[in-house]
């Protein structure tokens, strides 16, 4: 908005004052004037009523934002949410893997129902302010549920705490990345993907590597100790040993094979929709 009104040859008042009341808006004293900026509840405190274009707005599906001046409402802003391609992707890669999407927002019910519509979205919880987001997420935990929660901002991060997993997106805030378990690297969504791939295969990795170690030991162990001594074979004490640590080895080299996973969003977006196919 700044480099619009830049480029049309507008001169830009400084702002001071500026304050962020949480599911309000911003506050900025503006060349003399109060001058506020915000949603539904910025027109509840200040007691304004909408822009006469509000309801063609919301029935595109837009974000509609007041701008208030000492108390009287001036003007207002249509904005609408661009959804990546990848977003697309990340979602129908989600869904193969037989995960619930679900959406907590602040945006109202008809922008994010228009989002939610577009994306294939399962469930959502519009409207919601920035302190009731965990009470979201406890909610979904209460339903029998694992969640894991996606977040940037600094709303998310107590909601970020409340799920079972959390994910913070690496471009976003130092509170959000903080509150989480997982950074993803990129802002890309198709990253989640990635997160998962690689739990899954580490997990997998676990499994036989536990079966390694102790397949070697259920075999040398009893041998070593002279469980077939009646038919005259007793496993000689060194051998026993040098298969204990080729256990290990294997074991090592096993959880190496990890390093070949391609965990580029890409390619794990892509290997889900074509594992699944």
């Amino acid at each position: 908005m700044v480099a619009a009104a830049s480029d049309r040859g507008l001169s830009l008042a400084p702002a001071t004052g500026f304050s962020s009341p949480p599911a309000v808006g911003v506050t900025a004293t503006v060349a003399g004037h109060e001058i506020q900026v915000g949603g539904p509840r910025l027109l509840e405190e200040t007691g304004q009523p909408e822009i006469g274009a509000a309801d063609a707005w919301r029935a595109d599906g837009a974000i509609i934002l007041h701008v208030v001046r000492d108390g009287i409402m001036i003007g207002g802003l249509k904005l609408a949410d661009e959804i990546r391609p990848e977003s697309r992707d990340a979602l129908a890669a989600l869904h193969r893997l037989g995960v619930e999407v679900v959406m907590i927002t602040g945006d109202a019910a008809a922008v994010a129902g228009e989002v939610a519509r577009e994306l294939g979205i399962d469930r959502v919880f519009a409207g919601v302010r920035p302190k009731d987001k965990a009470a979201k997420v406890a909610e979904l935990q209460h339903e029998g549920t694992a969640v894991a929660m996606v977040g940037d901002g600094v709303n998310d991060a107590p909601a970020l705490v409340q799920a079972d997993v959390g994910i913070a997106i690496g471009a976003g805030t130092d509170v959000a990345i903080a509150s989480a378990g997982v950074i993803l690297a990129s802002s890309d969504p198709r990253s989640v993907l990635s997160v998962i791939e690689l739990s899954r295969a580490a997990y997998r990795k676990m499994k036989q590597n536990l079966w390694w170690a102790a397949g070697y030991n259920l075999i040398s162990v009893p041998l070593a100790a002279g469980v077939l001594d009646r038919v005259g074979f007793v496993l000689p004490m060194s051998v026993g040993a040098i298969l204990m640590s080729l256990s290990t080895i294997v074991v090592a080299l096993n959880a190496q094979l990890l390093r070949r996973i391609d965990l580029s969003p890409e390619a794990s977006t892509r290997a889900v929709l074509e594992r699944t196919n």
